[in-house]
């Protein structure tokens, strides 16, 4: 994997289909701890804590999950990753995303983390992309 995962150095990834290329890193400093994901001239922010918290649902549910990514704005489909990362009976009580008007898009961006961090397994097909735990 590119990247050791700070502000110096980020981790560089590519979404399930390959089709768009991003970065990310933790700031452990921020209140609360952050993966900061940069996407062109778009900076999105969700909790540090989502790496072992979707780690831990996948391998709960023990099977391939949709990743079913939206905009913060459209609804999630019920059973996907978005879905969990919006949902308020996740660990945080809500949404994983920090910052309003661009807390979605957690389905697109943290499976492929997780993926190169030897968490989980992703599928890569143009779309209907999903995920389960190792």
């Amino acid at each position: 994997m590119a990247g050791s995962g700070t502000q110096d150095d980020p981790w560089t990834l590519t979404t399930a289909p390959g089709t768009s290329a991003y970065t990310m890193y933790r700031d452990e400093a921020a209140d609360p701890p952050a993966l900061v994901c940069r996407v062109g001239t778009t900076t999105l922010r969700y909790h540090l804590r989502a790496i072992e918290d979707l780690t831990a649902y996948l391998r709960e549910r023990g099977e391939w999950v949709d990743l079913g990514a939206a905009d913060e704005q459209k609804p999630a489909k019920d059973g996907t990753v978005e879905a969990w990362g919006r949902a308020q009976d996740n660990p945080v009580g809500g949404w994983y995303g920090l910052r309003k008007g661009y807390r979605g898009r957690f389905g697109m961006y943290l499976p492929p983390l997780l993926e190169e961090l030897g968490l989980v397994e992703l599928e890569h097909q143009p779309r209907n992309n999903r995920v389960r735990a190792l």
